[in-house]
């Protein structure tokens, strides 16, 4: 039997405070070489579904999909993750990525799971933001607060102002959220409502970093998404949306000031086109799993100067992430489940 989770079934089951250990624990596994994470192919999708009558051509590919594979040593599941980008999906009332998860037992190689797997993608990567924030932000002001900027008003934008709401002892003193659409009322509006802090969506980017101990990115841009002459000197920058060549979030500036550049897949990260302009940080780039070992208590890993955390995101957290929901969903009755 298979047992099926649905977007609604995870969201009954998955909870931000669990999932951080879940996250951290399968970054130190990856850190320790404690993980199968084959290359992640990708390929078109949608050509040949129309021709041009006039012409005879085929029409372009529809969309992108990838194949995400992973296994953690010792985990009881061995997951697939199977992604689609459609970029005109929006127009269909549907989401431009769509994500599902595929969980087979790990002793016998029999399929024991499907997962609903979008909300499970945001949460973990969300839990990148709330980690990195927990151990390489820099000590809250007296007040014991922290102020955040973040770039985007996405889906991913709320993962991570969530996630570092959840993960961090200080509270949020303030929010600051832009986008270049209207966008940025609803995500700061939504925000507020979740959130005991003061939430406002700001006219533009240098309004939104001002001041912030924390700045976060969450766009598919392939510009410089803020001036990184405006960062605070001690800022923890947070950057997930660019992971190819062609996107990109970080001006040169931001990079030229960071005292530290950590990344949860450095060699990845490296061809971003946050970081491809800097060959030198082949040699200095920090992982974050490093920074999450046991060997490197939280005191040790927080100084001075700006701190540069590009995610590209990992195959490996997905299956520690539908392994945990899928264990809690099956505790507690949650499914369906279906003979294949």
């Amino acid at each position: 039997m298979v047992r099926v989770l649905s977007d609604e079934d995870v969201a009954s089951v998955l909870d931000l405070e669990d999932l951080l250990p879940v996250v951290a624990d399968a970054f130190r596994k990856a850190e320790a070489g404690e993980v199968e994470r084959p290359e992640r192919p990708h390929y078109p999708i949608g050509a040949g579904l129309e021709s041009d009558s006039s012409t005879g051509e085929t029409a372009e590919p529809t969309g992108t999909g990838l194949c995400m594979p992973a296994y953690v040593h010792g985990a009881d599941y061995a997951a697939t993750k199977l992604v689609t980008v459609v970029d005109d999906n929006p127009e269909r009332g549907l989401p431009t990525v769509t994500a599902q998860i595929a969980l087979a037992d790990a002793e016998t190689g029999q399929p024991v799971g499907y997962l609903a797997g979008n909300r499970i993608t945001g949460a973990r990567t969300g839990c990148i933001g709330g980690l990195a924030a927990r151990e390489l932000a820099p000590e809250p002001d007296e007040q014991d607060t922290l102020d955040v900027a973040v770039i985007g008003a996405g889906t991913q934008a709320r993962w991570q102002t969530r996630a570092i709401a959840t993960a961090t002892d200080a509270d949020l003193e303030s929010v600051r959220v832009y986008s270049p659409s209207d966008s940025r009322f609803d995500c700061a509006a939504d925000l507020e409502a979740e959130l005991d802090a003061s939430v406002e969506a700001v006219s533009s980017p240098a309004a939104a970093v001002e001041d912030a101990s924390i700045v976060v990115t969450a766009t598919t841009s392939t510009e410089p998404v803020f001036p990184g002459d405006a960062l605070e000197p001690n800022a923890l920058v947070i950057a997930v949306g660019a992971y190819t060549p062609e996107m990109r979030e970080l001006d040169a500036t931001t990079v030229e000031r960071a005292e530290r550049v950590v990344a949860d897949v450095p060699s990845e990260a490296l061809e971003t086109g946050d970081l491809r302009g800097f060959p030198a940080l082949e040699d200095e780039i920090e992982s974050l799993g490093a920074a999450l070992s046991d060997d490197s208590p939280r005191h040790q890993q927080r100084g001075s100067g700006i701190v540069v955390v590009e995610s590209v995101g990992s195959a490996v957290l997905d299956a520690a992430a539908a392994a945990f929901v899928f264990d809690r969903a099956a505790e507690r009755g949650v499914g369906t489940t279906v003979p294949l």
